[in-house]
């Protein structure tokens, strides 16, 4: 009988599938709890900001300008692309300057992504965040965090520095894969857990909307009739404190 060899691919797929899986078993009652308080952000007209560290960037990015999404997320952006997360002090000072620019107010929702949650730069943005009167949210690999020591002179890694800390669930070093031959692993899986908790977070918050019978400020796909000028009209109502990427 031939013994069919599941391959690098396949092992990857089963394995993102069951991890989607858990950490939304795992992030259940926090996402109900912190969907709470982003519904109560939206409601008052308030801007949900959103800050990645280096790869996780792509993380934070996935709720910024999305269609059918909200319209009032703003991404706090590293020109470094996560080069100075390990600078001390950086993460303060680039909220600092994002801040002059684009005004976060007390209650606005923030929330931090890092999958190590150990370095500076996100630990310093959440605290900073915090310090500034916004409500603050941490992602990160909360297992593997706790493991491991803080490199922000706080001390503090990053599930300690918000109200809410979601879980990816995911492995130390990312690499979930065994190769065969090979000692490194392949097949990094924090993006897909990290992404779709961002996703859950924000239609929590609409069902909540929702449910109250209040305004939910979604932008429609620019690539449909009207998309754009709808999206440019209540975009409008938040000129001046959204910061979206190109």
């Amino acid at each position: 009988m031939q013994t069919v060899r599941m391959n690098l691919a396949d092992s990857f797929f089963d394995t993102v599938i069951e991890l989607l899986r858990h950490s939304r078993s795992v992030n259940s009652a926090t996402l109900a709890d912190a969907g709470k308080a982003l519904a109560d952000c939206i409601a008052n007209e308030g801007v949900f900001h959103v800050f990645g560290s280096g790869h996780s960037q792509i993380v934070a990015r996935e709720v910024v300008n999305r269609a059918g999404g909200l319209v009032s997320v703003s991404q706090i952006v590293d020109p470094t692309g996560g080069w100075a997360e390990v600078l001390p002090g950086y993460g303060e000072k680039l909220f600092y300057r994002y801040a002059q620019q684009f005004a976060p107010r007390k209650g606005d929702f923030a929330l931090v992504v890092s999958n190590s949650g150990v370095n500076p730069s996100p630990v310093g943005v959440a605290l900073a965040c915090a310090d500034a009167g916004l409500r603050v949210a941490t992602l990160s690999n909360v297992t593997l965090s706790a493991k491991s020591e803080s490199r922000h002179p706080s001390g503090k890694r990053l599930f300690e520095c918000g109200e809410w800390a979601f879980d990816n669930c995911g492995v130390l070093g990312d690499a979930a894969i065994p190769v065969p031959g090979q000692e490194l692993k392949t097949g990094a899986v924090s993006t897909f857990p990290g992404a779709m908790l961002m996703d859950l977070l924000v239609l929590e918050a609409m069902d909540i909307l929702q449910e109250r019978g209040q305004e939910i400020p979604m932008l429609k796909s620019a690539n449909t009739p009207g998309g754009r000028e709808r999206n440019d009209a209540i975009s409008a109502r938040y000129r001046g404190r959204i910061c979206r990427p190109i």
